[in-house]
């Protein structure tokens, strides 16, 4: 009788077009959810009868009490070999091995740029208007060239994202607590003296964190108080790094330009959530690591991690 394999959040229904399977044809049965699962029992409702799962990213939450609840669960592949939303104690205490797979920084960079982009011209408002025969022009676009870029963060995102900038033409301004001047000069940006000088002197301000004890809540009411009134603010990091309900009061007050943010405090964003109608907001349902290539990379190594796994060698393993 074959392993059963659920692969979880496949939205664009995906994973069997972008990778082969069929080296596990005869061992194992896929199957693809396209809804999320909302709930721990519903989830394990559905993953009961499940030996394999694979999941994206940290978009499923596995605790000690929905492992416990999966006695058939042999493996579970996680996109990235980074994922704090498993409790691999658990895991191992459970007989569930865990593994990973590799992940592009790219895809989160260049949709930054997007939504950035997207802030500074208009781009959905105008575009909208065209299409609805509204009005000819409603917007007055933000420059770029010669403005000031601040980033929270410049690690491999963060980088990467400061290349583009320069190449606008812009100032750029990095901070985060471990950065030093040395890593600063070595990427060719400004290291801001503190958090709160990068986010008074900054146009555009773009965070690329990870979310950890030290950066929960790291732009509550105060620091974003701290934005010029003509500053925008780019979030596709975590959506625990902003302080939501703060978040929501500047833009309803029109104390920030706007926003632009790909993640969310639940995800997917239930029908009435404050952040389907906030205004001066430009917001993707979480597309940062969704692209082709990466996906490509998910399922393809995914697959292999499967059939590594049942030759019992194990790759990529987690944590």
């Amino acid at each position: 009788m074959p392993l059963r394999c659920a692969v979880l959040d496949d939205f664009q229904q995906a994973a069997t077009d972008l990778a082969d399977w069929s080296p596990l044809a005869d061992d194992v049965e896929v199957v693809s959810y396209a809804t999320h699962f909302p709930d721990e029992d519903t989830l394990a409702a559905a993953l009961v009868d499940v030996d394999i799962v694979v999941t994206l990213r940290e978009r499923v939450a596995f605790p000690a009490s929905l492992i416990a609840r999966l006695p058939r669960l042999k493996l579970i592949v996680a996109s990235g070999m980074r994922n704090s939303v498993i409790d691999y104690a658990a895991a191992e205490a459970h007989g569930v091995t865990v593994c990973g797979t590799a992940s592009s920084s790219t895809p989160p960079v260049e949709l930054t740029w997007a939504l950035l982009l997207g802030l500074a011209r208009g781009i959905v408002e105008e575009s909208g208007a065209l299409r609805a025969n509204g009005p000819w022009q409603q917007t007055v676009g933000a420059d770029l060239h010669g403005r000031r870029l601040g980033l929270l963060g410049l690690g491999k995102i963060g980088s990467r994202v400061a290349q583009v900038g320069l190449a606008f033409g812009m100032r750029v301004t990095a901070w985060s607590q471990n950065l030093t001047k040395e890593r600063a000069d070595e990427v060719g940006v400004d290291l801001a003296p503190s958090k709160e000088d990068l986010l008074t002197g900054s146009d555009f301000v773009s965070i690329h964190l990870a979310l950890g004890d030290r950066t929960r809540g790291l732009l509550g009411p105060a620091e974003l108080a701290l934005l010029k009134p003509t500053a925008y603010l780019v979030n596709t990091s975590r959506a625990a790094i902003v302080d939501q309900d703060a978040l929501l009061a500047a833009l309803h007050e029109g104390r920030i330009a706007g926003a632009g943010v790909d993640v969310f405090d639940i995800e997917p964003l239930p029908a009435d959530h404050p952040m389907r109608t906030a205004p001066r907001l430009l917001a993707t349902p979480h597309l940062g690591y969704v692209s082709r290539a990466n996906y490509e990379t998910y399922y393809g190594q995914a697959v292999e991690d499967i059939q590594a796994f049942l030759a019992g060698s194990p790759v990529r393993r987690l944590p």
